[in-house]
């Protein structure tokens, strides 16, 4: 009988102490500053990113945009690129022109 290379593992994980874990673990060593300082003389990459919620409360449809503002900018980070994270730049400002007209019951330029 062979021995396995891998030690037993529990079925039973208690995955929101794993992540505590992990969490405390990048703010005590600042992960994420020693990530932007590795790739501060790389190449530029932009990643607009917005508002999460501009019109209102967060629904289901949130959810693809927020991963893909999530991955994008990682993967670039991967790839050696310089990416500052600068939340909220690319709010086009139309959604929120739309809820002031409706709380201050205007409509259009003349008003």
């Amino acid at each position: 009988m062979s021995k396995s290379a891998f030690l037993p593992v529990t079925p039973a994980v208690d995955f929101s102490a794993v992540e505590a874990e992990v969490l405390d673990f990048w703010n005590k060593e600042r992960i994420f500053e020693k990530s932007l300082a590795a790739t501060a003389g790389g190449r530029p990459f932009v990643f607009y990113d917005g508002p999460p919620f501009a019109t209102g409360l967060p629904h289901y449809g949130h959810l693809l945009a927020g991963t893909i503002k999530d991955i994008v900018p990682r993967f670039r980070t991967m790839r050696g690129n310089y990416v500052a994270r600068r939340f909220g730049w690319d709010c086009h400002g139309l959604p929120v022109e739309n809820e002031m007209e409706k709380e201050f019951k205007v409509s259009g330029k003349r008003d």
